[in-house]
């Protein structure tokens, strides 16, 4: 995949940065619960339990936001240079990571930040030293 810093929108971008914060300041301030993916996805997957609804809701919001961007915005070409079993295999080791960190980017990145949280700011470091380092693995030494 590739940056197109030619036709990059910064103010596109920080729209969307102002809306993933807002949503998240909203769910923890009107609803008490943290905007972790992984948790909310995760709470949808067990037995029915109290607000299931407003996470199948804002998971539903995070599914439907795309798409109606795709149907009424100028969509960028998207080139995926991976193959679909590096991207199962790379899908689930995000999953995994997120199960053994106790959260996901947007549970830590987003939301533990913005609380101080230490914990969150450990992980964090974790998941995005992990990232750097696989990319240069994979990109610079082995050369996919």
């Amino acid at each position: 995949m590739s940056i197109d810093w030619v036709n990059f929108t910064p103010w596109s971008a920080l729209l969307g940065g102002v809306l993933i914060g807002l949503s998240a300041s909203m769910l923890i301030l009107l609803n008490g619960r943290i905007a972790g993916i992984s948790g909310l996805v995760g709470g949808l997957l067990g037995p029915l339990m109290p607000g299931s609804g407003e996470r199948a809701a804002f998971v539903a919001g995070l599914l439907i936001a795309p798409v109606l961007y795709w149907v009424f915005v100028h969509r960028p070409q998207i080139q995926i240079e991976a193959g679909p079993v590096a991207l199962v295999i790379a899908g689930l080791l995000v999953g995994f990571g997120s199960r053994l960190g106790s959260g996901c980017t947007s549970g830590h990145g987003v939301c533990g930040l913005a609380r101080l949280s230490p914990r969150s700011l450990v992980a964090t470091l974790c998941f995005m030293g992990s990232g750097f380092v696989t990319v240069f693995v994979l990109r610079h030494l082995w050369g996919i």
